[in-house]
């Protein structure tokens, strides 16, 4: 089977697409046909030898996957040969971007039945993170005001829309090009940074979901109210610290009960894809180089690994 790897830790130009033995799933595992496997900025961190939860090489890159169960491994219960899924493979976040590919069970779960494989592959791990971020680490409550610094992301634009349904009052942050973009996700006030401190022009929050890190966090910091929580899932410097409010910092725990959580508000609709750049698996360079700045579509950029 083809399969995208590195032998080393680099730039792209590291990642090799080859064969490999088909693999065998073990207990607790599904052998899953990728019909298309997501491409994030964990990846690029894998490859240059930067994260903290992936294997040393040689591995096969990506996480986020849809396609077609092939094989039950041992005590797995309810998958079957057949079953459409999506998911993540596993918690060191490889071996997705293949033909085929070992998952963990309790990572996946039914594909929604409105999306192609395409449209699931790319909703795993962002959707999961704001998820988390909102519900498991925020605790918000309808009616609570959110700011969210990076809404028009793959994280922030889900994060909008599960507060936007949750009934919460929304305030995003985002540049000057995705102003409409985050209205058109439902923001209830949409602040532009690049148009001055966007800080001056909001009234306080109970909770801020931050996917930029940075200067930006730091200044978001004085909207919290007291008792308020800042959920970041950035981690290059040390979070903000106010005695009054609560700074959290988390790596995203994708499970099937949160996949099924998110299948439940894609199915009807109210939560929608956001689907980027999409290129064959051979193109994985290509995919890479988007991560560090090439250009590419805005969302979620994929891999279309088998029709």
């Amino acid at each position: 089977m083809k399969a995208a790897r590195i032998h080393s830790f680099g730039g792209p130009d590291v990642i090799v697409v080859e064969d490999v033995p088909r693999p065998v799933p073990s207990a607790g595992e599904l052998l899953v046909r990728v019909a298309a496997a997501g491409v994030g900025p964990w990846d690029a961190l894998i490859r240059e030898g930067m994260s903290k939860v992936s294997p040393p090489p040689p591995l096969t890159l990506g996480s986020d996957l849809s396609g077609v169960v092939e094989e039950v491994g041992p005590d797995v219960t309810g998958f079957k040969e057949g079953d459409e899924i999506y998911g993540v493979t596993n918690p060191q976040f490889c071996g997705a971007n293949a033909e085929y590919a070992i998952v963990s069970a309790k990572m996946t779960a039914p594909r929604p039945r409105r999306l192609t494989h395409v449209e699931a592959a790319s909703v795993p791990v962002v959707a999961v993170t704001a998820w988390q971020m909102l519900f498991d680490y925020g605790t918000a409550e309808t009616k609570q005001r959110v700011l969210i610094l990076g809404a028009a992301g793959n994280v922030g634009s889900y994060a909008v829309q599960l507060a936007v349904h949750a009934g919460l009052h929304v305030v995003s942050v985002v540049g000057t090009k995705d102003v409409a973009h985050a209205r058109a996700l439902g923001s209830e006030t949409v602040l532009d940074y690049q148009a001055g401190r966007f800080e001056d022009a909001a009234d306080s929050v109970d909770l801020v979901l931050d996917t930029v890190g940075g200067e930006t966090r730091e200044r978001s910091l004085n909207l919290l109210k007291t008792g308020g929580v800042l959920v970041s899932v950035v981690s290059a410097d040390p979070l903000p610290k106010r005695s009054d409010v609560r700074s959290v910092f988390f790596y995203v725990e994708v499970t099937s009960e949160r996949l099924i959580a998110v299948s439940q508000l894609l199915d009807p609709g109210p939560l929608t894809t956001q689907v980027g750049s999409v290129l064959p698996l051979e193109e994985i360079h290509t995919a890479h180089k988007m991560l560090a700045g090439a250009p590419h579509k805005r969302g979620k950029i994929v891999l279309r690994v088998a029709t």
